[in-house]
């Protein structure tokens, strides 16, 4: 018994190695919260290589993972990194079943400047949208002043998510 459980917790190690231990506490907190549960499992969703062909470089189909508690599927979840200035922030969005945006969380904001696109209030815009939507800086999403190259690389960053997620099988 204490030899499965090591070897469960060496594979599940290996799922979620690109997101560092304290993201996933982030993520943790997030689903709980939007699902309204006590637990979960993640799973990284696995794509057939010919869909995976398809996606965009910026897409990592390794950073897409599937929620779930007991037998029941809750959603989905992707951990991105998106450009700013000099540098890059991190950021996860968490979708329905239906891979709607239920909300979007910055969970690393490296730069001096533009720190705001880390308000719930801005980054609420982005709730609702799904893999019909195409987000357009300045009239769909509105800029910050002081944060505009992060505020355009968020929503690139979405848009380009949402465009890949049209393309998996349903």
């Amino acid at each position: 018994m204490k030899l499965l459980t090591y070897i469960l917790a060496i594979v599940c190690l290996g799922f979620f190695s690109d997101i560092p231990k304290n993201y996933l506490k982030k993520i943790d907190k997030e689903v709980y919260g939007i699902f309204e549960i006590d637990s979960y499992n993640k799973e990284k969703v696995i794509l057939e290589q010919d869909v995976i062909s398809q996606l965009t470089k910026d897409f990592d189909p390794e950073a897409f993972f599937k929620i779930s508690n007991q037998d029941q599927h809750l959603g989905y979840f992707y951990f991105g990194k998106a450009p700013s200035k000099a540098d890059e922030f991190d950021f996860v969005i968490i979708f329905d079943q239906e891979m709607i945006i239920k909300k979007i969380k910055i969970l690393a904001y490296r730069e001096d400047y533009g720190g705001e696109i880390s308000s719930k209030r801005w980054l609420r815009q982005f709730d609702g949208a799904d893999a019909n939507s195409s987000l357009r800086y300045g009239s769909d999403v509105i800029g910050i002043s002081g944060a505009t190259i992060s505020a355009r690389s968020m929503t690139n960053a979405v848009n380009s998510i949402l465009s890949n997620l049209s393309k998996l099988p349903q």
